[in-house]
């Protein structure tokens, strides 16, 4: 696997194998040692409650990491025990979050503008020859699109420009998938799973090999979000 990219300004999600310690300073330390940076938990996890005692496993916060609480109910956890998180309705939620803003974007953007071409076709023409298109040169020449210029004054991520015009679904699955896993993720060996590029495609790979690890992962093992600056 190409060496990852380096990683700014995310979130990593830390796990732990049954047993082992899975504290706040256990993912820091480890989080540290692989990316040589600190970071605070990242409340991003549902709660998960039992049905038949749902009433009382809704105030303990046992087998969670930096629980949140609405009206003394837990709600948000950084990271906990997998069968104590709702990774599901995590997902759901985000997935609901997704389709709004993308039938925004469809209504207001797609509507009313011609089809642009993403950063990424004008990073590679920089790439392609450095002292010919600087960065900030890409940066404009993509920005003075009339479409990028409009998500720009909408507040749509224009760097996100390719998985708005993949179609709603490409946009749905990319964001439910980065709920649960983040920018990138430690496995309870110590390996560390980061896109090998910036590009849609290679960050798709990795949310799919970083979900099918954590969906293969026993209920008892422990998950941490820790997002990174």
């Amino acid at each position: 696997m190409p060496t990852p990219r380096p990683l700014t300004a995310s979130v990593i999600t830390v796990c732990f194998a049954p047993g082992e310690d899975a504290d706040w300073f256990a993912a820091s330390e480890k989080v540290n040692d692989l990316l040589h940076a600190n970071g605070t938990p990242a409340r991003r996890y549902q709660v998960r409650h039992r049905r038949l005692i749902g009433w009382l496993t809704r105030f303990l916060g046992y087998y969670l990491l930096d629980a949140a609480r609405r009206f003394g109910a837990v709600t948000m956890a950084a990271g906990g025990r997998k069968g104590r998180l709702d990774l599901t309705g995590t997902a759901a939620t985000a997935s609901h979050y997704a389709a709004l803003r993308w039938r925004a974007w469809n209504t207001h953007i797609a509507a009313t503008t011609r089809p642009a071409r993403p950063f990424e076709d004008y990073l590679a023409q920089h790439h392609a020859d450095p002292t010919k298109v600087s960065v900030a040169e890409a940066r404009r020449r993509f920005e003075q699109q009339p479409r990028v210029l409009a998500m720009l004054a909408l507040s749509f991520d224009p760097y996100e420009l390719s998985v708005y015009q993949a179609g709603e679904a490409t946009y749905v699955g990319l964001h439910w998938r980065i709920a649960l896993i983040g920018d990138a993720l430690i496995t309870t060996d110590g390996r560390l799973l980061a896109p090998a590029t910036e590009s849609v495609a290679d960050r798709f790979r990795f949310l799919n090999e970083a979900c099918a690890y954590v969906r293969g992962l026993r209920s008892s093992a422990r998950l941490c979000a820790v997002a990174i600056a």
